[in-house]
C-alpha cells in the first residue's frame, strides 16, 4: 500500500487559519498594549495628584499651625487690655494722692514713661549724611 501524499502537505485552510489566529493575536496584543499604555498614563496620573494632595495637605497644616499662633496671640489682648487698665488705675490713685510727686517726677511713674521714637524721620535724616 501507498502512503499518501496528503498528510504532508500544509493545506491552504490550516494556512489562512493560522494567518487568522496571528492576526486575532497581533490585534489582541494591540489592545492589551494600548490598555497597559491607559493603565500607565493612570498610574502616572494618580502619581501627580497624589503629590498635589500631600502638598496641599502640607499647607493645610501649616495654616492649622499658623491659626493656633493666631489665637494664642488674640488670647493674650484681654490680659494686655487688663494690665494697662490696672496700669492706668494706679497711675490715677498715685496722681490723686501724691500730686507733689508727680510734679517733681516729670518722667512719670517712679520714672518710667512711654516714648515714641520716629524712625521714619531718623532714617531720613541719615539718608542725607551718608551720601
Amino acid at each position: 500500500m501507498y502512503q499518501s501524499v496528503a498528510t504532508n502537505r500544509v493545506s491552504h485552510g490550516a494556512l489562512l487559519n493560522s494567518q487568522a489566529n496571528t492576526t486575532a493575536a497581533s490585534a489582541k496584543l494591540l489592545e492589551k498594549k494600548k490598555e497597559f499604555d491607559a493603565v500607565s498614563a493612570l498610574e502616572r496620573a494618580s502619581a501627580l495628584y497624589l503629590e498635589r494632595i500631600e502638598g496641599l495637605g502640607e499647607d493645610c497644616d501649616v495654616m492649622a499651625d499658623a491659626g493656633k499662633a493666631h489665637g494664642q496671640v488674640l488670647e493674650q489682648w484681654p490680659k494686655m487690655f487688663q494690665i494697662l487698665s490696672l496700669f492706668l488705675a494706679s497711675r490715677d490713685a498715685q496722681e490723686t494722692l501724691e500730686p507733689e510727686l508727680q510734679i517733681s517726677t516729670a518722667d512719670g511713674v517712679d520714672g518710667q514713661r512711654l516714648v515714641r521714637i520716629p524712625i521714619e524721620e531718623l532714617q531720613q535724616a541719615q539718608v542725607p549724611s551718608s551720601s
